[in-house]
Formats: C-alpha cells, sequence, structure tokens
C-alpha cells in the first residue's frame, strides 16, 4: 500500500473519521475497497487488451499484414467495451463523476486545440536531438522533403500499409483510450491525481512486455536491445504516434556521427528545453476546466495540488 504514495496512504486509511464519513456520505463502499477495485479494474483492462492480441492463433511474426488485420479487430472490440469497465467501477464503488463519461475520459471540445498543439510541440522539442539527426542523414532537402509529406500519393501508400496504421493510427488511440482515458479516472480517486499519472504508464508498461516474448521468438532483436526500444511516453494520441513514428533515440548512433559535437548538442539543448517548458506547457489553466478535477472533488478529495 506504501507504494500509492502519501496521498493514496491518506484514502486507504480507513481508521480516520473523516475518510469514512465521507465513504458513508458516497453511498459506497470504504477507501481501501475502492483503491482494490480500482486496481483490479485496471489490471482487468490491460489483461483484455494484451489477451485480444492473442486470440488469434498464428505462427507468423506480429508485422505480417495477416496478424496486423486481425489484430485489429480484437483490440478494437477491448477499445470499444473499455468504457463499459468505467461504468462497472462507477457502480461498484459508488462514486458519482458529476459529469458524463466521455468528458471524464477526455472527449470534449474544450480547450482542444491546445490540447492537440501544446503537448506535441513539446515532444518535438523533446526529441530535437534525433529531429537534428534525421535530418542530417535524410538524402533530400527540407523543401523536396515537404513536397513528399505533403504529396496525396504518400497518403495513400500509408494508408495501404499495415504497418503505419498499426503504429500511427490504431496503436495511438486505442492505447491511450484503454491506458489513459479509462484508468486515469479509476486511479485518481484512489491515489490522488499526481500518483495517478504515474501510475498509468505502469500498467502501459507491463501490458507491453509481450513483445519482448514476440521479438525473442523471432528472434528479430537481443533482449538487451528490446529494452531498450520497448517503451514510449504516454500521453495524447498525437504524442503517441509521434514517439511511435521517432521509436527511441539513437544515441549511439548520434555518438559515432560525423557531426557529433552539433548533434549532441541537440540533444541536450532538446531535453533542456523539455525541463524548462515542461511545467509552463502543461498548467491546467491552458486546457479549460478538468473533469478530473470535479471527480476528485465528489470523491473527498478537494485540495489536490494539480486541481488548485
Amino acid at each position: 500500500m506504501a507504494a500509492l504514495g502519501g496521498d493514496g496512504l491518506r484514502l486507504l486509511s480507513v481508521s480516520r473519521p473523516e475518510r469514512q464519513a465521507e465513504s458513508a456520505a458516497l453511498g459506497g463502499p470504504g477507501p481501501g475497497l475502492c483503491c482494490w477495485v480500482s486496481v483490479f479494474s485496471c489490471l482487468s483492462l490491460a489483461c483484455s487488451y494484451v489477451g485480444s492480441l492473442y486470440v488469434w492463433k498464428s505462427e507468423l511474426p506480429r508485422d505480417h499484414p495477416a496478424v496486423i488485420k486481425r489484430r485489429f479487430t480484437s483490440v478494437l472490440v477491448v477499445s470499444s467495451l473499455s468504457p463499459l469497465c468505467v461504468l462497472l467501477w462507477r457502480e461498484l464503488t459508488g462514486i458519482q463523476p458529476g459529469t458524463s463519461l466521455l468528458t471524464l475520459m477526455g472527449f470534449r471540445l474544450e480547450g482542444i486545440f491546445p490540447a492537440a498543439l501544446l503537448p506535441l510541440l513539446l515532444t518535438m522539442i523533446l526529441f530535437l536531438g534525433p529531429l537534428m539527426q534525421l535530418s542530417m542523414d535524410c538524402p533530400c532537402d527540407l523543401a523536396d522533403g515537404l513536397k513528399v509529406v505533403l504529396a496525396p500519393r504518400s497518403w495513400a501508400r500509408c494508408l495501404t500499409d499495415m504497418r503505419w496504421l498499426r503504429n500511427q493510427v490504431i496503436a495511438p488511440l486505442t492505447e491511450e483510450l484503454v491506458f489513459r482515458a479509462c484508468m486515469l479516472p479509476m486511479l485518481a480517486p484512489c491515489t490522488g491525481l499526481g500518483p495517478a499519472v504515474f501510475t498509468c504508464p505502469l500498467f502501459f508498461g507491463v501490458a507491453h512486455f509481450h513483445h519482448i516474448f514476440e521479438q525473442l521468438r523471432f528472434r528479430q532483436s537481443s533482449v538487451g536491445s528490446i529494452f531498450l526500444s520497448a517503451g514510449h511516453l504516454i500521453g495524447p494520441v498525437l504524442c503517441h504516434s509521434f514517439c511511435n513514428y521517432m521509436g527511441f533515440p539513437a544515441v549511439c548512433a548520434a555518438l559515432e556521427h560525423p557531426q557529433r559535437r552539433p548533434l549532441l548538442a541537440g540533444y541536450a539543448l532538446g531535453v533542456g528545453l523539455f525541463l524548462l517548458l515542461l511545467q509552463p506547457l502543461t498548467d491546467p489553466k491552458l486546457y479549460g476546466s478538468l473533469p478530473l478535477c470535479v471527480l476528485l472533488e465528489r470523491a473527498g478529495d478537494s485540495e489536490a495540488p494539480l486541481c488548485s
């Protein structure tokens, strides 16, 4: 229980009279039971998502188009049903969010433009070094690159490429829906909003361990290289898609690059600017009211730092 942090311990400490009074007012079970329900619900979602990938028995590798199409079907079904888990959690815990389910999960128009642009900009700043490396190694200049990006034929090829659709569209949409939009509202009343933000990636990371076994099974990578490339930052769908496109920064290649010094300076500058701009560009005031704060207030945690 101590792993849940200070806010989580406060919610889990059912011996405190104020927490018991809040739980009784909500008409639900005790806070300790609520946390177990939340954690079990998140584990069930993670297992269901990963399990849906293996409904189809196949000896083909995961990048085979036939395997990708089958997995598209199963993960779309699981992702479409995942909001039902949040509804069940709400009934079991007795916590009433005070807002619609879709709004609570992040489907709202308020603050949509800064939410789409600012996190993506911040992520691109973090990847300043890899972006410089990509531009240095690209044989075409900027004008030719823009022509390729804006050409309808390029997009048509992407939309018929199963791997591109998986990495840039289906995976970001379904994984963010399951591992962020559904899990965050269930974890926040238990652990507090801050710890919940850092707990969701743990479920996301554990759920991706199956890639290790697949790559080892088909001898596509060594154990060391797999662990260096298996994870990505969790965030909005656009950031997720961008991170999937960029992959893990090729730091070793940068150290051996002919233009090593400016490249490493770009890496350092990107990390420095990311740390400098992280707090101002993620200020909740930029994105409108937070439905999760309404949820926390109704759950009895009206002093959440991110909501004040």
